[in-house]
């Protein structure tokens, strides 16, 4: 199992590379915000403070396990965000 620290870096750098990406797709498309690319962004938050607040819970019986479901979640989460900025 990575480190918690690692595990938190990793969300924050996902996460963080999402929205990137969606300011990105901004800059070179209409060059200002809309609706769904602040949609995008609101819902990169959200995940991210939903997966620290996983990783900050102690009361887990099985640490090890439920920090490697977080993992799970992560992924699965970035997998769906990176899809819905292709679909921009």
């Amino acid at each position: 199992m990575a480190s918690i620290r690692n595990l938190k870096k990793d969300i924050n750098y996902v996460m963080g590379d999402i929205i990137e990406a969606v300011y990105i797709h901004e800059m070179t498309t209409t060059g200002k915000p809309t609706d769904s690319s602040n949609a995008l962004i609101d819902e990169a938050i959200t995940t991210f403070d939903a997966l620290i607040a996983k990783v900050n819970d102690k009361t887990a019986e099985d640490r090890r396990a439920h920090l490697k479901q977080v993992e799970k979640d992560l992924e699965a989460a970035a997998i769906q965000l990176v899809e819905k900025v292709n679909a921009l």
